[in-house]
């Protein structure tokens, strides 16, 4: 970790030099570039948000919630007959 930790320190102590060996005229058009980006970005989000809250539908449907276990087909002759399958299967765990 300590090792990660210092090639990392390394990597960016190489990138702050090569930042600071160009030109100030340089460095303040790629910092403009980066801001326009930015700026870019932000308002394409923020009429994305604009555009989608304006076509939402509001029809909020409310309706009661269903039981999923009252909703299985399941005949009631199989519910009687787990219970004197779960004892088969403890009498035969018991070896």
């Amino acid at each position: 970790m300590k090792k990660l930790r210092a090639n990392m320190d390394r990597y960016f102590d190489q990138l702050d030099d090569r930042w600071r060996e160009l030109p100030v005229r340089k460095q303040h058009q790629y910092t403009l570039y980066f801001f326009f980006g930015y700026l870019l970005l932000t308002a394409g989000v923020i009429a994305k948000v604009w555009y989608d809250a304006g076509n939402s539908k509001n029809d909020l449907q409310i309706e009661h919630i269903e039981n999923p276990v009252l909703k299985k087909n399941e005949n009631p002759a199989s519910l009687q007959d787990s219970i004197s399958t779960i004892l088969k299967n403890k009498i035969y765990e018991r070896k």
